[in-house]
């Protein structure tokens, strides 16, 4: 037979790498994979893909939790999906350490990177019985193995790291060679001591002494040590949580062990083995669910998700964002976020002191402060969680952050049209007759650039603005002529309708863009001309960080809830900016918070309750009574409130409920609260006066007859209608029951003050007046999907 040199010098080769420790890799791989003889691995394919193969080991401490922090540097979270806390050695018990090295290695600090000895052992053992029942693996190679796992990032990584073949036995010498090079025995036992898994959810030895025993590593007893030190071989089989009594004989044999090697003596083992497992288990908590402010973790988690993926993670497969996912949970990165401890809890206690977290009905709420766009605060009134009275959906956020699609902004929305009509010039005494109802048309085109299916209908490129609308107050009490400020403080439909005719769809699209707002599904807003009355769905984190912004006299920040994070070794991330820019002239947000601040001294939220402070806002009731909101702010605080069935708004309506009735009290509890203890601002004086007008009183003409109430009326300044319904009223019949607006109350002159005839018959409850309007059915949220109700040839 002729003679291979290849051949012969490659099993000349193995031989030394074996003498020399190294080849022994062939060994072990015999070692734990008996009948491996057949797959066709010859020496020479041995020695030269172990002299090929890479042997540097990235030997960083392994990921730890992440953390999340409030503003003052209190724990909000962590997320991790291993347990961990990695620690020095001298912080482990001398008693584990020496546990660890008897059971796994006890020649540990004899030999180099593979015991040959042990492995010749093994392999004796395992071909007698035919199958692997005893391991030849030393403590370096289990370290290795175990690094190569926590550094695997995918599946198919996974899968490779543990895969029963030559090759991987082979990889991990030829890495455990070069980390006995670079690293001390100390250094790898410290090493291996945080990487090695110890059952029940705990990654290191830290952790497993916190989730056993509560206690730290450096407070382990000999029978707590020879239990963990067990465990390492077997964690699922070995966990005394779900094995008692595998666990104990487990325990015992790592005893006896340390027995005969002279670590302990036979009568302490004997002692100690009779004792009875004693657990004092610490469940580790992470997640959004156990954090002070889930909703707000919600926020921040999608926030780092996109950080993590370079912005690109609403683009990712499932697969690719699964492997982000795992990245925030293994970082163990620190984020610094812009949460108020105090706003939080006002804002939830302001939720849950007017909805029931049991009922079937929710309030969101989110509060941003002006000139930085940081979140403050993010709360619903619910739980946080899947069970029958909590939600996993962040119900004020948009749905890039966990929530939903939004609720309608209902007449919260009025506000952008006023600054676009303030922004060109348009006067605050101009005025409208606006009766109760109207059938209006002319709009300027408005062409969606965006694309967006409604019902199977394209939007993209349509003229949404084209044909008649008709639109209607809140009831008889909201008609006569109005301006600029009495057609925002009485939320008056029809004055909007004629003013947004004035100023161009688009123009008042492009006006609530300014500051940041669009669909919470992340679409465009849809110019209908129905826009103006709130029938884009929003969030409640962007309607707040709007008002910030005119709060903040136009100078609009988009929102944000981190402001820092950094790596595990310290490194700072980059996080997005903070994004500010003049989205309306200063004397015009100004203007609009002076005109805002009386709908809450004389307008639709007069009943409101005081913050206590100069402070604005705007009501707002969704269309078909689908939901209702209230937007308002302080010079230093603003807060969105959004109340609706969470079974769905169109579908289980919120019947006599307006911006002003929940949602106003919600918001003025929680806004008292939040800025309790916080400088007392007042707002700038526009100095502009945008052809303001006088605000006088209205004469008080109750019981008065009609004559003499319209000419009371006129001598003030005031025009007169009369309602063509009488009302009950202790009043003598034929006389004035009530007026709107009401006598003593502030109105400009000019205003149409509607008078109520009595007819005789108390019923004990005086008006009918509804607080806000109800908004006008248009695009929506109706339950699950969209619905364009086509009103007059198209237009909604």
């Amino acid at each position: 037979m002729q003679e291979n040199p290849d051949q012969d010098n490659a099993f000349t080769k193995l031989f030394q790498l074996v003498a020399a420790s190294v080849a022994a890799g062939v060994l072990v791989a015999l070692v734990v994979l008996p009948g491996v003889s057949g797959v066709g691995l010859t020496a020479r394919d041995a020695a030269a893909a172990f002299d090929n193969m890479p042997s540097e080991l990235n030997t960083t401490p392994p990921p730890e939790k992440t953390v999340v922090y409030a503003a003052n540097g209190t724990q909000l979270a962590t997320f991790f999906d291993e347990y961990r806390e990695s620690v020095r050695l001298d912080q482990v018990a001398d008693i584990m350490r020496k546990a660890i090295v008897a059971i796994e290695d006890s020649r540990f600090y004899e030999h180099g990177a593979l015991d040959i000895k042990a492995a010749i052992r093994a392999l004796a053992t395992n071909a007698q019985a035919g199958a692997t029942k005893q391991g030849g693996s030393s403590l370096t190679q289990q370290y290795v193995k175990n690094l190569l796992l926590e550094n695997a990032d995918t599946p198919a990584q996974e899968r490779a790291v543990t895969a029963p073949t030559v090759g991987r036995k082979l990889r991990e010498l030829r890495y455990a060679l070069d980390v006995e090079k670079k690293m001390s025995k100390n250094e790898i036992l410290q090493g291996y001591l945080n990487v090695a898994y110890f059952g029940a959810g705990a990654y290191g030895v830290q952790a497993a002494a916190k989730r056993y025993f509560d206690k730290p590593a450096s407070k382990l007893n000999l029978a707590e040590s020879a239990l963990l030190a067990g465990v390492t071989n077997s964690p699922y089989a070995y966990d005394p949580t779900l094995h008692e009594g595998a666990a104990l004989k487990r325990r015992n044999t790592v005893l006896y062990r340390m027995s005969d090697l002279g670590i302990i003596t036979r009568q302490l083992a004997d002692k100690t083995a009779n004792e009875p497992i004693k657990l004092k288990q610490h469940k580790p908590k992470g997640g959004c669910d156990t954090s002070r402010a889930p909703f707000f973790c919600e926020y921040v988690r999608y926030e780092m998700l996109d950080i993590l993926s370079g912005g690109k993670y609403w683009k990712m497969t499932p697969a690719k964002q699964a492997v982000v996912l795992r990245k925030l949970k293994r970082g163990g990165y620190n984020i610094r976020t812009t949460l108020d401890p105090q706003a939080q809890r006002a804002a939830e206690e302001g939720l849950t002191g007017e909805v029931s977290p049991q009922s079937k009905q929710v309030g969101a709420q989110a509060m941003v402060e002006p000139g930085t766009g940081k979140i403050k605060a993010i709360a619903t009134s619910k739980g946080f969680g899947n069970g029958k009275r909590q939600t996993s959906i962040n119900l004020a956020a948009d749905s890039r952050h966990g929530g939903g699609v939004g609720v309608s902004a209902g007449s919260t929305f009025k506000v952008f049209t006023l600054m676009a009509a303030l922004d060109e010039g348009i006067t605050v005494g101009t005025s409208f007759n606006s009766p109760a109802r109207i059938s209006i048309g002319g709009f300027a085109p408005c062409e969606y650039e965006g694309y967006m299916k409604i019902n199977n209908k394209e939007m993209h490129g349509k003229n949404l603005t084209s044909g008649t609308w008709d639109v209607g107050n809140a009831g008889d009490s909201e008609k006569g002529r109005f301006n600029l400020r009495t057609g925002t403080w009485h939320s008056v439909n029809t004055f909007y309708a004629q003013l947004e005719r004035e100023v161009g769809v688009c123009d008042a699209i492009k006006m609530a863009e300014n500051f940041g707002l669009k669909r919470a599904d992340g679409n465009r807003l849809l110019p209908f001309t129905s826009q103006v009355l709130g029938t884009n769905e929003v969030d409640m984190v962007h309607l707040s960080a709007a008002y910030a912004g005119i709060a903040a006299r136009g100078k609009y920040c988009a929102p944000i809830a981190i402001t820092e994070v950094t790596d595990a070794k310290g490194h700072k991330l980059n996080v997005p900016k903070q994004d500010c820019h003049q989205a309306v002239d200063r004397d015009i947000a100004d203007e609009t918070s002076k005109i805002l601040r009386g709908v809450l001294s004389q307008g639709t939220a007069k009943g409101v309750p005081s913050v206590g402070r100069p402070a604005a806002g705007k009501t707002g009731t969704c269309e078909e009574f689908s939901c209702a909101v209230f937007a308002g702010y302080t010079p230093n605080l603003a807060s969105a409130v959004a109340y609706w069935d969470i079974r769905g708004g169109f579908k289980y309506p919120v019947y006599g409920v307006y911006g002003a009735t929940i949602p106003g009290p919600i918001w003025a509890r929680s806004m008292r609260e939040a800025l309790d203890g916080k400088p007392v601002m007042s707002f700038t004086e526009p100095t502009n006066d945008f052809g303001d007008v006088t605000s006088v009183e209205v004469p008080d003409v109750k019981g008065a007859s009609v004559g003499v109430a319209k000419a009371e009326l006129a001598a003030a300044g005031f025009q007169a209608t009369v309602s063509p319904s009488p009302v009950r009223s202790d009043q003598p019949s034929g006389t004035v029951a009530y007026t709107t607006p009401g006598g003593g109350s502030k109105a400009e002159e000019g205003t149409t003050v509607l008078i109520f005839i009595s007819n005789g018959k108390d019923a004990g409850g005086g008006s009918d007046d509804n607080p806000d309007d109800p908004g006008f059915p248009g695009l929506g949220n109706r339950g699950n999907g969209f619905q364009w109700p086509p009103i007059d040839g198209g237009t909604p």
